[in-house]
């Protein structure tokens, strides 16, 4: 949104703003985290989380929370604007420098607020360097870096950014990206893990298998360096929430937690199953939420994140979000129409384009995957993991993992799973016959947020059973990234290195 229209949405808005109490934003991500990876969301490896199991007994913690997409810019993108990835045209990892959405940053700037952002910041916003930050604080104001898997500089990156604020006579939003657990994993980079102990490491033989892998000592050995990691990000949340506490404008001071999406092995990250989108969200609004709540009858998302923060703050919504306030329900109120949610992903930073609509409710979960025709091979970062590596070497002689690396490959145009008694989506129900009520249900609802969302993938959704027309879609939109890539390249020139090492590595 161009400055002059923010400027005069918040004239218009200034005798609501000057009645409205000035909260702090305090929001706090934590990168490649499974929802079910916490104590308090049921993991049962013993001391898993205790900072965040703490922060939950201050807050309201939603069971049935999702974000919009599997992978890190097009999530954290969707956070911030309110839209759907087909509305804010951030799909992928590229740059977009006329988005026509103004991002939270600019609206809360626009409002007094001073802002800033830790680490994720090339990958918060359309395009980088973005302006709408007062802030970055990735490094000391002497200019040394900090290390982005020590928790303690998370603290120290809270406290600057809570002292510039009051500095600056203004509230703050804060930005708070952990690292943890993205890979490199604790145990995974030595120079690292010297320094930055988490403050428990785990052993193979603790740890919980997820019911969508496999057990196999070195899927232990990976999944104990997933949850030590996972245990360092908790070390760095309670030093933020230490640096709050101490600068005395805790109780002025709305916090959120939640993750980017699920945990960096097959099946989670990257992919569209109830174990990639599923996150830990939490609320804390002091006075208004109850300490320790739990709603586990709302189904919110990512998408919803915006236009609840300019509710809770009292500021207008801009034209055009997706997004839906469920400040009521954190007001202790019931909200009607919140039995669904809907994801989507397009694209790995590589560029290579996967698109797939899911629509989850409390009891399932419907796919459409039109790429998948039997021969593509899905580009996802998990292919590089000890995990992924340790299925194909097993899937030669054991049948049943062929199977399972068929389906991490291959996909099936459409799926659907019972989530209630499947979370791992192991039964793939479609067709039949005792389940085509669901089936038919769940893909009207799809088609309707379709229609109402203007999603280009409508056309093709409702010829889903006509290969030719999956194989006409996928061509169009693989030659649409392809001239991006190749626009892209020659825009940068020498810059064009990045993307390739980018694509060489795998999704960030």
């Amino acid at each position: 949104m161009p400055p002059r229209r923010l400027a005069l949405l918040f004239a218009l808005a200034a005798p609501l703003l000057a009645a409205t109490p000035r909260w702090n934003l305090l929001l706090v991500t934590a990168d490649d985290l499974s929802c079910d990876s916490l104590g308090v969301y049921g993991c049962p490896l013993p001391g898993a989380t205790p900072e965040l199991d703490r922060l939950a007994g201050t807050s309201l913690r939603f069971v049935h929370a999702f974000v919009q997409v599997g992978n890190c810019m097009p999530s954290r993108n969707v956070l911030f604007s309110g839209r759907y990835p087909h509305n804010n045209r951030i799909e992928g990892f590229y740059q977009v420098r006329d988005p026509g959405w103004p991002h939270l940053s600019d609206l809360l700037r626009a409002a007094g607020y001073y802002t800033g952002i830790r680490h994720k910041v090339e990958h918060s916003t359309p395009y980088s360097p973005y302006p709408g930050w007062d802030v970055i604080l990735d490094r000391r104001p002497d200019g040394t870096l900090l290390h982005q898997k020590d928790p303690g500089s998370y603290g120290e990156s809270a406290r600057r950014g809570i002292a510039e604020a009051r500095r600056a006579g203004k509230p703050f939003f804060l930005n708070l990206n952990l690292a943890d657990p993205h890979k490199p994993f604790f145990g995974e980079d030595a120079a690292a893990d010297a320094r930055y102990r988490p403050s428990r490491v785990f052993t193979p033989g603790e740890v919980p298998m997820p019911g969508f892998l496999f057990d196999d000592p070195k899927v232990r050995a990976e999944l104990a360096r997933y949850h030590s990691s996972v245990r360092r990000a908790d070390d760095g949340l309670g030093t933020i929430l230490a640096a709050l506490r101490e600068s005395g404008e805790e109780e002025r001071t709305v916090v959120m937690f939640l993750s980017d999406h699920g945990m960096p092995l097959p099946f989670a990250k990257t992919q569209l199953y109830f174990h990639s989108t599923r996150t830990p969200w939490m609320v804390r609004w002091p006075g208004v939420t109850r300490a320790g709540a739990v709603d586990d009858r709302h189904l919110v998302s990512g998408v919803d994140l915006l236009p609840t923060v300019l509710e809770m703050l009292g500021l207008p919504l801009p034209t055009g979000v997706d997004g839906r306030s469920f400040a009521p329900v954190l007001r202790g109120e019931r909200q009607e129409g919140r039995d669904h949610i809907v994801a989507e992903y397009n694209e790995n930073s590589g560029g290579h384009r996967h698109p797939m609509r899911t629509i989850i409710t409390r009891e399932h979960g419907y796919l459409f995957n039109p790429w998948s025709d039997g021969k593509r091979v899905m580009a996802t970062a998990t292919r590089g993991t000890d995990t992924f590596r340790r299925m194909q070497a097993l899937a030669r002689t054991d049948p049943a993992l062929a199977a399972r690396l068929d389906l991490f490959e291959h996909r099936r145009p459409e799926e659907l799973y019972h989530y209630a008694s499947d979370p791992d989506a192991l039964r793939n129900l479609i067709g039949q016959p005792a389940h085509r009520t669901t089936e038919e249900r769940l893909t009207a609802m799809l088609e309707a947020w379709m229609v109402r969302t203007r999603d280009p993938l409508l056309e093709v959704f409702r010829a889903r059973q006509d290969p030719a027309r999956r194989a006409a879609f996928m061509q169009a939109v693989e030659a649409e990234a392809e001239a991006r890539r190749n626009a892209g390249a020659g825009r940068a020139k020498g810059g064009g290195g990045k993307r390739k090492a980018a694509a060489k590595a795998g999704e960030r």
